[in-house]
């Protein structure tokens, strides 16, 4: 049998100004453009008979790109993947939490290895440790007046309604405001610090949509601990007080000066609410959660934590009565794909035997579900505890249809002084 020819090449000659090199797995022409009077890209430089002589290697900040090795302290310099000056507002792991080495067993097996026996307890701890929980939170479903014409528009079909209700307007166009976007980790987050609230002294609102699992504690504590209580410490009152005038509507600013104390707060607060869209619990981790003492209370510690926050998936991970119900979901989801990308529907980060351990065959998919939920419950109740001993009055709700998204529970907090709404415990 003759040998194969190999394969043509898509195009006979690279284009002008483009790199010589032949990719052989693409099947074409390197399309970098050269350098003038060169025939190669840097990438593909040491297959010019000109360049033989320099030899290129692994960039050691970034292996995904080559340097030329007589040139590499030049690179370092001003290579992209170099470590970059931190500004003032990072602090490494203040929101952290304090890392107990000793509470955590180096080796935890997945759920899918533990004896039927052992499952059975950690069944009975997590019953018994969500007794006199209200389970039934309180609906508050709201849409805001700008949405109701498109929410209404016939011509919507289910999937672009849930794409609306989904949305948050992130385009803001009110005048005289001011937007600054930091890119940090909330682990590293040091609000006193951002020269906006450290000159103005305004009071925040921490609010967050699908802060998944150990992030919502990273940020409570960003806001609770770290900025809260530096506020406090410092016994700082805020430069201004926004009133409105009755006559105009329009908000004017009033300097707190001696004499002038009626325009003050009867009691600031550095923070002044907080909304957290909970989600993905089985994300959380034992030495950021903010509630360990609760957890602690009810004589549980790090291996149960452990072992609920896997066990939370079985709440959201696409369970469905049946399968018929399964596939339409499906199909709709691949139409949303691209735009919900961030919406957390069914566990929405995905779950992995690995992470949450498979479900065990004894129990039914509706005992598993209210296992789940039961799990998601309990670590949310150890966050609302964490607020209320720090001065807040906080609550649990609904805050959207699980048709709309699964993970559907908002985390509302409030400082005592202000007017909450009802608490749910």
């Amino acid at each position: 049998m003759a040998a194969s020819a190999p394969a043509p090449h898509t195009t006979d000659f690279p284009v002008e100004g483009r790199c010589s090199y032949y990719v052989e797995k693409k099947k074409r022409f390197c399309r970098m453009v050269v350098a003038a009077g060169k025939r190669f890209c840097g990438e593909h430089a040491g297959a010019a008979e000109e360049e033989n002589a320099r030899k290129r290697i692994l960039c050691p900040l970034d292996p995904k790109h080559t340097v030329y090795e007589d040139q590499l302290s030049k690179h370092l310099k001003k290579c992209n993947s170099r470590e970059k000056p931190k500004p003032d507002f990072f602090i490494q792991d203040i929101n952290a939490g304090l890392k107990d080495e000793t509470e955590i067993p180096e080796q935890l097996v997945p759920i899918s290895s533990l004896s039927e026996e052992h499952l059975e307890n950690l069944i009975k701890k997590l019953q018994k440790a969500s007794e006199g929980l209200n389970s039934t939170l309180k609906d508050q479903i709201m849409s805001h007046p700008a949405l109701h014409d498109a929410l209404n528009d016939p011509k919507n079909g289910d999937s672009a309604t849930k794409h609306l209700k989904q949305q948050v307007d992130g385009k803001h166009r009110k005048k005289n405001s001011v937007f600054e976007r930091l890119q940090i980790d909330i682990q590293h987050l040091c609000l006193n610090k951002i020269p906006l609230l450290s000159k103005e002294k305004l009071p925040v609102v921490g609010i967050g949509k699908h802060l998944c699992g150990v992030a919502t504690d990273l940020a409570l504590r960003c806001l609770v601990e770290t900025y809260a209580a530096s506020c406090e410490e410092r016994n700082e009152e805020p430069l201004a007080k926004r009133i409105k005038n009755d006559k105009t509507g329009k908000e004017i600013n009033t300097v707190a000066k001696k004499g002038n104390e009626k325009n003050v707060p009867e009691k600031w607060s550095p923070v002044a609410g907080i909304v957290i869209a909970l989600c993905c619990h089985h994300r959380c981790d034992w030495r950021h959660y903010v509630g360990k003492e609760y957890f602690r209370a009810l004589g549980l510690g790090a291996v149960e934590f452990h072992y609920f926050q896997r066990m939370s998936s079985w709440a959201t991970c696409g369970m469905r009565k049946t399968s018929l119900e399964a596939s339409s979901l499906s199909t709709k989801r691949k139409d949303e794909q691209n735009d919900d990308s961030e919406e957390h529907d069914d566990g929405g980060c995905q779950i992995t035997d690995e992470s949450s351990g498979s479900a065990p065959g004894f129990l039914t998919v509706e005992e598993k579900k209210k296992i789940g939920h039961l799990c998601k419950l309990l670590i949310d109740q150890g966050r609302v505890e964490y607020l209320r001993q720090k001065g807040f009055s906080p609550a649990l709700q609904y805050y959207t249809d699980p048709l709309v998204s699964l993970e559907n529970v908002l985390l509302t907090a409030l400082p005592n002084h202000s007017s909450s709404p009802e608490t749910t415990a």
